[in-house]
């Protein structure tokens, strides 16, 4: 009888993200899969609640694959991650002086990271997403400066990556998946995954 890791590789597993955090969380979980990437227009209605965003752009993502490419042995995952603070969306700075700005207002408070998720096949489809709250303590100019100098946090919504420098020295405490901050929640991916075959 096989177990759920080989019942999942017996699908083509599409990722349909360009994010290196996502291929190398999906592959820890000894899933074999292809990375597809393509462009999708990534605004939200800006009366949306922040708590929906992520899914509502997980799901343009998905509805944005090509239905034909999806045959019954094909599954297709796509993600996006926002930080929200304050009722905020913060997405990716595109420069050194707004990485500042935005690390700064997260500077010694709590946020909310949360990624949504779909995942379609050709006659399934489910989306959700993970929340995770984070403090960072107090941080000083020269500590963002030193992190915006040395790292890429322009990739990044909230322009930091929690298993980079900043996230070792800066995080206080967080509350649900770590892994979710980094861009995937593995756990209720490979949950929901099983659930799909």
């Amino acid at each position: 009888m096989a177990n759920n890791i080989e019942k999942i590789n017996q699908f083509n597993i599409i990722l349909a993200s360009g994010s290196p955090r996502r291929r190398e969380l999906l592959s820890q979980l000894d899933i074999k899969f292809t990375v597809e990437t393509f462009n999708v227009d990534e605004r939200f209605p800006s009366d949306m609640k922040v708590n929906d965003v992520a899914e509502f752009l997980s799901k343009q993502k998905i509805d944005a694959y090509p239905k034909e490419k999806i045959d019954a042995n094909t599954i297709v995952i796509t993600a996006d991650t926002i930080v929200t603070i304050d009722e905020l969306v913060l997405g990716k700075a595109k420069d050194k002086t707004e990485a500042f700005k935005i690390l700064s207002m997260l500077s010694g408070k709590t946020h909310s990271v949360i990624t949504g998720v779909s995942i379609k096949s050709k006659h399934q489809e489910v989306s959700f997403s993970s929340e995770t709250k984070v403090k960072f303590k107090v941080l000083s100019e020269e500590e963002i400066n030193y992190y915006i100098h040395h790292y890429q946090p322009f990739d990044k919504a909230g322009s930091y990556g929690i298993q980079e420098w900043i996230g070792k020295i800066g995080v206080e405490w967080i509350e649900g998946s770590f892994y979710n901050v980094m861009g995937l929640p593995i756990q209720k991916l490979y949950t929901e995954l099983c659930e799909f075959t």
